[in-house]
Formats: structure tokens, sequence, C-alpha cells
């Protein structure tokens, strides 16, 4: 049976990667619309973000437009790969096998 990842698999984490898969390879999103988005508090996103970045699946940038600060997330090569990996195995779990149909 297929390992599902247990950093993506979690809801909230598994959201905040779909949300970043549907960027362009290399695009980054501010904090602030990545949280409206998802509906999400900013603390919560923080932390969910904080495990993803940790696993290296999300790279999180600081810079500033003017004089405001912004928090730029993107979905690392790794992070895409993951989640490419995590929907196979969630397609292969879901499709029926020859040993299930005989059942």
């Amino acid at each position: 049976m297929t390992e599902l990842d247990p950093v993506i698999h979690a809801q909230a984490r598994l959201r905040v990667v779909a949300s970043l898969s549907a960027l362009g390879d290399g695009d980054k999103i501010a904090f602030p619309r990545l949280q409206e988005l998802l509906a999400m508090t900013a603390g919560n996103l923080s932390v969910h973000l904080r495990k993803l970045e940790d696993a290296g699946y999300v790279e999180i940038s600081k810079t500033h437009r003017g004089r405001t600060p912004a928090t730029l997330v993107r979905l690392s090569r790794r992070g895409r790969l993951a989640f490419e990996e995590y929907t196979e195995a969630i397609r292969a779990l879901l499709e029926p096998t020859s040993s299930k149909e005989q059942s």
C-alpha cells in the first residue's frame, strides 16, 4: 500500500500546497492573499507554513514594498514534486485494482 506524505496529508497543509501548486513554477503569493484565499488566521497559516518550510516544500521570502514589509510564499521544486507524488498516491488508493474487483 502506498504511504501518504504526512507533512502534506494534514488538511490545512494540503489546502496550502494545493493552492500554491496552482501558481506557475517560481511564482510567489503574498502572505495576506494566501491567508484570504484559504480563510485561515495568520497564526494558523504561519504554523502550517513553518512545517512545510521545515520539510523544504515551501520557500518564504521577506521583502519590502516601499516601506511596507511583505512576506511572499512559493512552492519549492521539492514541494511541487512531493505534491505530485502525493496526488499519484491518492489516485492509486482510489483506483480499483484487479484484487479489489475479485473480492
